[in-house]
């Protein structure tokens, strides 16, 4: 299992790096204001919601991955304990 913890953290690295647009978003908002009609507006609420939702199945993924570990991890200490007897 330890062999494929590094293929497990490089699509995340990637997903993240690809994921941080935020200051770009804040800068672009600052700058025009509400001067934006609000069309883009409910247009940008409903791309921010799509990019929370992905944020939220992420975490969801990560958090299932962090609770399989800890299976294992618990698992293990069980079998390293009853070769240690």
């Amino acid at each position: 299992s330890t062999a494929n913890a590094p293929e497990d953290d490089a699509p995340n690295r990637y997903s993240r790096t690809e994921r941080t647009t935020f200051s770009r978003y804040s800068r672009d908002a600052n700058s025009s204001g509400s001067s934006l009609p609000s069309n883009t507006l409910e247009k940008r609420i409903e791309e921010l919601e799509r990019e929370l939702a992905k944020e939220r199945q992420e975490n969801a993924r990560l958090m299932k991955m962090a609770q399989d570990k800890e299976e294992l991890i618990g698992k293990l200490k069980e079998e390293i304990d009853l070769l240690n007897r």
